[in-house]
């Protein structure tokens, strides 16, 4: 027995120890996981990608020359749109979580969280061309659109200095053709910066517009983005001829991870009479 136990206590002692440290399990933000990882977002995705395919096929026998672009002088209470005429159809999408999932880009903010920083931003533009991945959906129904005779074109504000990136990693996704001052339009080709609505003017100068997809109300309308606060912004999409334009013409694609959506305290989401407070439990007798 002694010499058993000496035996077993030498090759204890003989054993390596491991000094490694197991790191703790890095969490992801809620938004993220949704956005990039779940089911749920994926088939989100892919609902609305199915959904525009079908209205841009149903729109093919509409002859009314409507666009799905506002007309310079409207207004969100009085939307008016631009005019077709005989202009060949086009579809106008955002890129940043609307066909393109910026995954290397969120990775590295997940366990290197920071605020943004438009340096660090504009650096993923130049070197991220194969950390991005298609959004669920998209490149089938950009390939639908475009054998129904529909040109795609991305609006997007992604920098101009970073043309040749972006229309790199479109095309790398399997999202593409994308060239730049035909279907690709990017900050910096006009004089208004992030602002989306002249270049859209100058994708429908050109082409009927007859559907448009985005993430952010701003893919539709600058309109949305002009000092609105939350409950406004919303009451804008719910009510009037603007809420009947969603799933017709404008499609909306989820991103719970960034952008204008994410605003507003306790007193801008929760309305008063909308709030409740748990009944107190019943005494002990």
């Amino acid at each position: 027995m002694a010499a058993t136990l000496a035996l077993a206590g030498c090759t204890t002692a003989q054993m390596p120890v491991s000094t490694t440290i197991a790191a703790p399990a890095q969490t992801v933000p809620p938004g993220m996981q949704y956005l990039y990882g779940s089911g749920e977002g994926a088939a989100i995705s892919a609902q609305a990608w199915r959904a525009l395919v079908n209205y841009v096929g149903w729109q093919a026998n509409d002859k009314s020359g409507e666009s799905a672009v506002l007309a310079p002088d409207a207004t969100l209470a009085v939307p008016r749109w631009m005019s077709c005429g005989t202009k060949p159809r086009a579809a106008v999408f955002d890129v940043d979580e609307t066909v393109l999932l910026n995954l290397g880009f969120e990775y590295n903010d997940a366990v290197h969280p920071a605020p943004y920083d438009e340096a660090r931003w504009q650096a993923w533009e130049r070197t991220g061309l194969t950390q991005v991945a298609a959004v669920p959906g998209a490149v089938e129904a950009l390939n639908d659109l475009r054998k129904m005779g529909v040109t795609v074109v991305f609006n997007t504000n992604r920098s101009v200095g970073n043309a040749a990136q972006t229309a790199a990693a479109i095309i790398g996704a399997g999202l593409g053709p994308a060239v730049h001052g035909e279907t690709l339009f990017l900050a910096g080709d006009d004089a208004t910066g992030n602002k989306k609505d002249s270049r859209r003017a100058m994708i429908a100068a050109k082409y009927c517009v007859v559907a448009m997809g985005g993430d952010q109300l701003g893919d539709f309308s600058d309109l949305f983005n002009a000092g609105l606060p939350p409950a406004a912004r919303r009451a804008a999409v719910t009510t009037g001829a603007i809420s009947a334009k969603w799933g017709v013409g404008w499609f909306v694609l989820p991103n719970p991870v960034y952008g204008s959506a994410l605003k507003g305290g306790v007193d801008d989401i929760f309305p008063q009479d909308k709030r409740w407070t748990p009944p107190a439990a019943p005494e002990a007798k």
